[in-house]
């Protein structure tokens, strides 16, 4: 595919991997619109893809809220007047063990980082079904394919990404509307100073993703991923091997997990 006056829709825009993603699409060619929850630091994003012949709109939203989401699609339908494709970059973290971590902490990690892409899914699947071409890329996790300690909520959130995207890519082929399932491991985002501790609050310091690989270098490589319909692609260092040990090596893994600790 081309990105070339292709709408896309990045949500989680306001930073990390979204705020990335946002300038290379948008050299690219896209027709981007960026939604996150701070008004404010999506504008900047927006300053950030300037050009000329650049076409960038913004739609703050809370994913957490469900029951404006299908009202957002709509809205963001509206902008450009479809949706041809929608990074699925929001989300949050997580840093405690299971028995200590407060349920309504699960709760919140899966509506956030599941529920609400689903949802926002669910109403823009229609448009793409009906023009016969569409793209769902959707930021999981190294996370999302094992079971790390200290992520349960986490990693519960985005195993269910893989079970949604999965079952929804085997239904919608011949449609040509395609599912492509990002896997990061460290990427260095300052993601875990927001991460959910066991009461609810955020850690407020990073950990090991300051030691991984750049944000801009994941965002080029989901950019190729998406170019060359990639149906899964794993992106980190050496983290990236608890997936592959996960399908060959299933004992080993599970005597190393608990020494590991992944993002």
């Amino acid at each position: 595919m081309t990105f070339r006056d292709q709408v896309i829709w990045v949500t989680g825009a306001s930073s990390g991997i979204g705020a990335a993603l946002a300038p290379l699409l948008a050299a690219a060619g896209a027709r981007l619109i960026l939604s996150a929850r701070r008004p404010r630091l999506l504008d900047q994003i927006r300053a950030d893809c300037a050009g000329e012949n650049v076409h960038v709109r913004t739609l703050p939203l809370d994913l957490e809220d469900l029951d404006s989401l299908a009202a957002k699609a709509k809205e963001a339908e509206t902008m450009f007047g479809r949706i041809d494709g929608i990074v699925h970059a929001a989300g949050i973290g997580q840093r405690g063990v299971a028995a200590e971590t407060d349920f309504d902490v699960d709760c919140r990690l899966m509506v956030i980082n599941h529920l609400g892409p689903v949802a926002i899914t669910k109403a823009v699947l229609p448009g793409m079904l009906a023009r016969g071409a569409g793209r769902f890329t959707v930021v999981s996790s190294i996370a999302g394919l094992v079971g790390p300690p200290r992520r349960s909520g986490y990693a519960a959130s985005k195993h269910a990404l893989h079970g949604f995207f999965g079952s929804l890519r085997a239904e919608l082929v011949g449609t040509g509307v395609k599912v492509t399932m990002v896997c990061p491991g460290y990427v260095d985002t300052g993601f875990a100073e927001t991460a959910l501790t066991p009461d609810g609050t955020p850690m407020g310091r990073d950990g090991p993703t300051r030691r991984g690989i750049s944000v801009y270098e994941c965002a080029r490589r989901i950019c190729r991923a998406m170019e060359y319909d990639e149906r899964q692609v794993l992106i980190g260092g050496r983290e990236v091997l608890a997936a592959y040990l996960q399908r060959l090596a299933p004992g080993l893994l599970a005597r190393l997990m608990p020494r590991l600790s992944p993002p």
